[in-house]
């Protein structure tokens, strides 16, 4: 094991090739959630396939996009747009986790092999981050095995005011002996642990984990900006509202009695899973033949018998109103409508 720091420039050799990267948005250019998130609750999503896990009560937490100005992107020759900021303004008590994490799909992914893990970081002051460990998860479906969770440097990485390249080598465990879920291969998940009961900032930027002992010149595991789109579109997608009273999908609802009326949403890249998480903003409809006066859904929920990797059926719930048999377009009554679509790990 070992853990080195770079002050910035080009890493050790000039290999660049998309697909050696297993960390999807590690250079946090795709965040179709937000670009801030306030208290988020443990285990929630900020930036695409980031998510933050914690305990412990009265921390105050933000999570937020920070813009580079051209030029101090910590890479020459890599001019990142943004990084990720974690901002833990009110200290709390009873914490004995802090993390945000990034999810690998399939437990077998570098199973048993050497891999190296590089990252750079900063703080407003002078912040240790308390460790990195993998996390093993052996999916779902017949009988997987436990989670197995390592620690990857038990030594802290000490992050200045200043941009600095982190690496560590180590060994991700084996997985011969253990099961493999039949529905889910699960997730290896790469977790950065930050202090608890504490105040500080943190900022992370261009992480990577690579095989072989030598961190090699960052790049991102697609190459390009619309390949790190779609590849995190694999896990979720949202469809926002481009003005009031716009359509949120093209063609009509079908109302299949006076309550319920079905819409289809067909994704441009196929999900993981049939998403099961569901969230929306705004969201209003009316009738499209003759009927100009749009009332609000009491719910809206996937539609089990349509859902599917390709496309989500979505039902959009009233106390009355509907004909059976009607066609509706769903219309927003807000330009900062959305709804998204999960499948995450």
């Amino acid at each position: 094991m070992a853990i080195n720091t770079f002050s910035g420039g080009n890493p050790i050799n000039s290999l660049q090739a998309a697909g050696k990267n297993k960390i999807l948005n590690s250079d946090f250019s795709i965040w179709q959630r937000g670009t801030s998130f306030s208290n988020p609750a443990s285990a929630a999503f900020t930036a695409d396939r980031w998510s933050v896990v914690w305990d412990g009560s009265g921390a105050t937490r933000t999570v937020s996009q920070q813009t580079f100005t051209p030029g101090t992107a910590p890479v020459t020759g890599y001019e990142g747009a943004y990084f990720y900021r974690f901002n833990q303004s009110v200290a709390g008590t009873s914490g004995t986790y802090n993390l945000f994490q990034n999810r690998m799909e399939d437990v077998r992914t570098f199973a048993g092999q050497t891999v190296t893990i590089s990252f750079w970081g900063k703080a407003a002051a002078t912040t240790n981050l308390v460790k990195l460990n993998f996390e093993q998860e052996f999916g779902t479906g017949g009988s997987p095995s436990a989670n197995v969770s390592t620690d990857i440097a038990s030594t802290n990485f000490t992050l200045t005011t200043s941009w600095q390249r982190f690496t560590v080598t180590t060994t991700v465990p084996s997985i011969s002996g253990k099961t493999v879920g039949t529905t889910s291969p699960g997730y290896l998940g790469l977790r950065f642990w930050v202090p608890v009961n504490s105040t500080f900032t943190i900022d992370i930027w261009g992480v990577q984990v690579e095989l072989g002992t030598t961190a090699t010149t960052f790049t991102t595991a697609t190459g390009t900006i619309q390949g790190e789109l779609a590849a995190c579109q694999r896990y979720y997608q949202r469809l926002d509202a481009a003005n009031n009273s716009a359509q949120m999908a093209i063609g009509p609802a079908w109302a299949f009695n006076a309550n319920g009326a079905d819409m289809v949403y067909k994704f441009p890249v196929e999900m993981r899973i049939a998403p099961t998480v569901l969230d929306y903003s705004s969201l209003s409809h009316f009738q499209w033949q003759g009927i100009t006066t749009n009332s609000v859904p009491t719910s809206i929920v996937y539609d089990t018998n349509i859902n599917s990797r390709y496309n989500a059926g979505v039902t959009f719930n009233k106390t009355s109103g509907y004909t059976s048999g009607g066609n509706y377009f769903i219309l927003v009554n807000s330009s900062s409508a959305y709804i998204g679509f999960g499948a995450e790990l």
